[in-house]
């Protein structure tokens, strides 16, 4: 029997085929199962006798996303590895991965060859991470100089509301201004930045840009 049992959930049909063909034709490698949701895979994963190792788990799938199945996904084969297969590079999406169970996260741009690598180095009990992504992580942790940031503490303040979900109107009462002069401080946030919306100022902050 080949000795990596291996998964995979890829509702994008080319790519499914692409790994499906890549690794039946690898020696040590038997695909147990290939589904096209968290939810078919789960419900097939009940009619096979040998679990999966590894799973080559893809984040933007109909129904329960990637991310938000890994947990059920752990459940059903508490042993399992998970490695994140996705084209999503956004610092706290790979932080959620990682944190809900996941122990790889790998672009979708990287080679057939790159992704038989990750799944080598798992099954011998590492962890892999695509170069980019690697970048992304060390950049998250590596100390931010004294003068990096461009914007004011008021600003800075009223980013911090926002990256927390308040309203307009919270973060101005929290700060004892007018709504006004939050959305002035906001417009002077985004002309500094060069960014024209929340989803981009939330994102500069996951990413320690500012």
């Amino acid at each position: 029997m080949k000795s990596i049992t291996l998964g995979i959930i890829e509702d994008d049909p080319l790519i499914q085929d692409s790994l499906n063909a890549y690794f039946t034709a690898q020696l040590n490698t038997q695909i147990i199962l290939a589904s096209t949701s968290v939810e078919v895979f789960l419900d097939e994963l009940s009619n096979t006798t040998i679990l999966p190792s590894i799973l080559l788990l893809d984040i933007n799938l109909p129904g329960i996303s990637g991310i938000d199945g890994i947990p059920l996904l752990k459940k059903a084969c508490p042993e399992v590895d998970i490695i994140m297969l996705t084209t999503f590079e956004e610092t706290d999406v790979i932080f959620k991965a990682l944190s809900n169970g996941a122990c790889s996260y790998v672009s979708k741009r990287v080679s057939l060859e790159k992704i038989s690598e990750a799944v080598t180095v798992v099954h011998e009990g590492g962890s892999y991470m695509s170069p980019s992504i690697a970048r992304k992580i060390a950049n998250f942790y590596m100390p931010k100089t004294e003068n990096k940031s461009v914007l004011t503490d008021r600003q800075m303040e009223i980013v911090n509301g926002i990256v927390s979900g308040k309203s307009y109107k919270v973060i101005a009462e929290d700060l004892f201004v007018s709504i006004n002069t939050v959305r002035s401080h906001i417009k002077n946030i985004y002309n500094i930045l060069e960014i024209n919306s929340k989803a981009e100022l939330i994102k500069k902050s996951f990413d320690r840009e500012l």
